[in-house]
Parts: structure tokens; sequence; C-alpha cells
């Protein structure tokens, strides 16, 4: 029997995604466990399994649409069904088409949320005596953004339907567009920003991700209580084993593939701070799982390199190395994002000597990497110069103490310092 495939909560509060594609067509069975629709959330990809065997019957909304959580996205049929009318199926599932008006919503729903069937895949404007205005909700979104009113665009979409190009080009041709960088409004969006002429501005809308960014990072300054150690290690012997390592062409590492080596060795040796805090208890984790900061094109991302504790140093770079890869072409899965109790970000590269950073929740410390400099040093009395890279532990104070933090950070040091211990 039918049934409406609904937009899935992917990720924890998410009230809304983008469908990112059909991986299978209309009119195609698939099998249980099959990939039948792909997700985006703000800063991953999510596949949509199938949980028995079926026909994709319609799919309701198009590649690169925003749907609210709950909305319905396709029609599923049973192994073998077809449908002779899939426009009085769709009436039937109480799903509108392009052609009859929307239902009114049932009592008590809440705004802006599907509460049941009557939900419409895409919602639609009203207009005054000539019926609806159809239109995508990226489509909507955008022409909200740029002030253009819907019932003067003219739709290239499927039945007349007003979709993103359509909006796009209406903002190119609007009086005061003006050219240069686009700003990024979802996945493969781009529009002009709107210029404030009088004051010298513009506004670029907040991205998905970037509002996602900005509300994790304010809640872990608001709930988290946040304290920090530093740290400085003499890097000579690392910087040699590396370029000794890389010149054998057996493998290719970098100095971050050492420290998040170093950081799960240190909690192995430390095994207080691998843990989290929750509402009820403080939570110890029996495998070292290591966020890894990624910038990337969108926004910050942080991808979990797995079982740190079980790998050697080559396999660090190998996995490190295609987690960045991914996260930079936006290909990671949502549940890559997910787990750990520790990040490492590193602005070495940048020529940035020291600074400190804010606690990925729920995670409950971040290890902030500066760049390795020449700097001098004093050894047995004397003063040399040295490699020296500064390190900055931010912790929450929930589930960690500074006694023990300063025992974390102690182990990392030693290990940074003699770099051969992490080869055994």
């Amino acid at each position: 029997m039918a049934a409406l495939l609904r937009m899935p909560e992917v990720a924890a509060s998410a009230v809304e995604a983008v469908l990112a594609g059909w991986p299978v067509a209309e009119g195609t069975s698939f099998a249980t466990g099959d990939v039948i629709a792909t997700i985006e959330t703000e800063k991953a990809l999510v596949d949509v399994l199938a949980e028995s065997d079926g026909v994709m019957l319609r799919a309701l909304v198009p590649p690169g649409s925003e749907v609210s959580v709950g909305a319905p996205i396709a029609v599923l049929g049973a192994a073998g069904e077809t449908v002779a009318d899939i426009e009085v199926l769709l009436a039937d599932l109480g799903v509108p088409t392009e052609s009859e008006p929307s239902p009114t919503p049932p009592a008590g729903a809440a705004s802006g949320q599907p509460s049941g069937p009557s939900a419409p895949a895409s919602a639609a404007v009203q207009t005054a005596g000539t019926g609806r205005v159809f239109s995508s909700p990226l489509a909507r979104r955008l022409a909200k953004e740029h002030g253009l009113s819907l019932e003067q665009l003219t739709g290239s979409g499927r039945g007349g339907r007003i979709v993103r190009r359509d909006v796009e080009l209406a903002a190119s041709r609007a009086p005061g567009a003006i050219s240069g960088p686009p700003a990024e409004t979802g996945p493969g969006v781009s529009v002009t920003s709107p210029r404030n002429g009088s004051t010298g501005y513009i506004d670029i809308p907040h991205t998905r991700m970037r509002r996602a960014i900005a509300a994790r990072l304010t809640a872990s300054v608001r709930d988290a209580p946040h304290f920090s150690i530093d740290g400085t290690a003499r890097v000579d012997r690392l910087l040699s084993l590396r370029s000794r390592l890389n010149a054998t062409g057996l493998m290719h590492v970098s100095v971050n593939d050492f420290v998040v080596l170093a950081a799960a060795r240190a909690h192995v040796a430390v095994p207080e701070m691998n843990v989290i805090w929750t509402d009820d208890a403080v939570r110890s984790f029996e495998h070292v799982d290591i966020a890894l900061a990624v910038s990337s094109e969108r926004g910050l991302l942080t991808p979990v390199l797995r079982q740190v504790d079980e790998m050697g140093l080559a396999q660090v770079a190998d996995k490190a190395a295609d987690l960045v890869s991914r996260a930079r072409a936006g290909a990671l899965r949502q549940e890559e994002l997910e787990g750990g109790a520790l990040s490492v970000t590193n602005l070495g590269m940048f020529g940035t000597e020291r600074f400190t950073a804010i606690i990925n929740p729920p995670q409950s410390a971040i290890l902030a990497v500066g760049a390795a400099r020449q700097e001098p040093h004093v050894h047995r009395g004397k003063l040399i110069v040295a490699n020296r890279m500064h390190l900055t532990l931010s912790v929450d104070h929930r589930p960690i103490d500074g006694a023990l933090a300063a025992q974390w950070m102690k182990v990392l040091l030693e290990l940074l310092t003699e770099p051969v211990r992490l080869l055994v």
C-alpha cells in the first residue's frame, strides 16, 4: 500500500534539511536497506535507507529543495505496486496537487511544522483572485531575502512552479544589484548580496552552516565553564623524525598527525580525561575518538577520527587525510561528525603562535595548536635556539578539574618532545 516518505530529523534539533538527491528514480524498485534519498544537513550528507522492499511512485520535491522536518518528500509503494492515477493517490494521501487548493491544516498544528498527511511537500502562497502561486521553499526564502514578490515572478519549473533560478534571475535584474563575490545561501546556491548605498556596507545572508556553528558555540560558552592550560613542547626531534619518515616514501605525515596521536596516547595514560558531561552522569569512553577541526569553503567542520588509541602514526595520517579531503568536498556523513571527547584545532600553518579555542559540545576539551617556531630555549643551563610549539587546552570544568588537565598536558608535552615513543 502506498505511503508518504517524510523528511526525517537527520540531525538533533533540526527543523529543516535539504533534499540533496534521489538515488532511486520514479517507477524504480528498491530493496530493504537501499539508499532511496540523500539528505543534506548544515554539515553533512545523510542517506535515507529503505525499511522494506518497495517502489518509488513519485518524488514530491526536486533535488536542492529545503524542506521542513516531517513534510512529505515522496510517495512509496509496496513491492510490485502500480498506480493508475498518481494525482488521485496524492489527493487520497492528503498531498495537494497544483490543480487543487491546499487543505486546511488540522487544528492545533504547530506553526510552520507539518503535523500530519495534510502538510504539503512545498507550501504555496495565495494570490488575490488568481489562485495559487507555486514555489519551492528555497525560492520563497531567496525571494524574501531579496525583497521580491513571488506574484511578480514567472516560474520555469513544472506546472509553472517558481524555482531557485527564477528568483536568481529576477534578483540579478533588480535595481541596485551589484557584482562581486556571491553570498552562499544553500547547497550550490549563490545570489547577490544587497548593498546599502548610503552607509557603504553589504549584508551577506547567514548560511545554514554558519547559523549552526553560531548556535553550537554560543551554547558551549553559555553552558560549559571553560578554563585553559598552556604548554610548550620542544619539537626539534619531532620535525626531524617527520622529515625522515616522509623521505622514505612509505608514508606522509604532518605535524598535526603527531599531535593527534600524542593526544590519544595522553587520553590512554589519563583516562579520566576521556569523558563528557551529561545531565545525569559523567560519561567515560572505552576508546579514544578525536575530532579534527577542518576549515572548508562552507565553514568549520569537525569530523571524528575513531579509535585513535588503536592506531599507529601511518594509520592516523591516512585516515585523517581522508576525513579532511571529504570534509572539504562536502562528502561527510552525519555519523562522522558525532562523538569523541576531544577536538584538535591547528592554526600553525597560518603562522599563529598560540590561541584559545571554544569547546565543541558535547565534548569536554579542545586542543589549540600553534606554529612551531625557532625561539630562545634554556637547555641544561645554556641558552640555545630550539623549535618550540605552543599548545592551549580548553577544558569543561564540570567533568574535569585543573589538576587532571595539567597531568594530561604533561603527558602530551613529553610525547611531543620525545616523538619516537609514538612509534611503539
